[in-house]
């Protein structure tokens, strides 16, 4: 899934890119990425593009006082073209929800691979009304969120780590591979409970989420599209490195595998090299 730091590229890519033309056409290929009906997908024709932004993981395209907003979900992603293809756009099962043609002849079409489909499009008059960036948690790269306001988010919180820096009410943007980069720079359990964290370990995890962020955002800065994929997987020193050696402590990443999603962490970082139960509906290890 495209989170914070590859989604704030895609918003800049596009901010260059289509800031200036206007929507030449929209065309669906997926009817239920659409996630609105008033106003029209047709009520952007001819819109000029003011900017492009980023709310969490949602990318927000502001046109004549309306906004194209869309989310990637776990297997979206955008494909920029500087001739966009003329075959006509057609419902079914292929890969494309949504097709911008601008009005120099480029543009991006939104796919989606898999067959859980979670991809979702908005045009509203306000971000707000689209109710994932409504119920958004503060953005932990913002210039002024301090330690204060990160330990204050925690305290008396007795859920796990891992969850609550996926949580997008509490934390926006972070999602599944980055809270695992963030809890092994932290060098702490993902099954820590917020509210038994020491200010000491409060202080690892905050300048490890400001600092892992800050690093991928970096990397990912001035790519394309079509590289920012392959230059995350680079990056990541545990998320999706089961089997691989550490290259901070040297010992092997692991697993924890759950219904509908994994984790890798590093016991000899991360939890005093006690391996944590690797299967679904893992017990909780302290």
């Amino acid at each position: 899934m495209p989170e914070l730091p590859e989604v704030q590229a895609l918003a800049a890519f596009l901010d260059e890119r289509a800031t200036g033309h206007a929507f030449a056409s929209l065309r669906v290929a997926a009817i239920a990425a659409m996630k609105t009906f008033d106003p029209p997908l047709s009520a952007l024709d001819g819109a000029r593009i003011e900017g492009v932004r980023r709310h969490g993981k949602f990318v927000d395209v502001e046109s004549a006082g309306l906004h194209l907003v869309f989310h990637l979900a776990r297997a979206g992603w955008l494909r920029w073209y500087d001739e966009v293809p003329a075959t006509p756009v057609k419902p079914g099962r292929s890969p494309l929800a949504l097709r911008v043609r601008l009005d120099d002849a480029s543009g991006f079409d939104l796919t989606e691979a898999g067959t859980k489909k979670s991809l979702a499009v908005y045009v509203v008059r306000s971000p707000d009304e689209v109710p994932g960036i409504a119920r958004l948690g503060p953005d932990p790269t913002a210039p002024g969120f301090t330690l204060d306001d990160f330990s204050g988010i925690l305290d008396g919180r007795r859920t796990q780590i891992k969850g609550l820096l996926r949580d997008q009410s509490v934390f926006a943007g972070i999602g599944n591979a980055y809270s695992d980069e963030i809890l092994h720079a932290a060098r702490l359990s993902p099954y820590l409970l917020a509210a038994k964290l020491t200010p000491e370990q409060l202080d690892q995890l905050y300048r490890a989420m400001r600092d892992t962020l800050a690093e991928a955002v970096a990397v990912a800065s001035g790519r394309p599209p079509a590289e920012l994929k392959d230059a995350k997987r680079r990056a990541m020193r545990v998320h999706g490195r089961t089997g691989e050696t550490c290259d901070v402590c040297g010992d092997t990443v692991r697993q924890v595998i759950f219904a509908d999603s994994t984790f890798q962490y590093c016991p000899g970082c991360q939890t005093g090299g006690k391996p944590l139960a690797d299967r679904v509906r893992s017990r909780l290890v302290k």
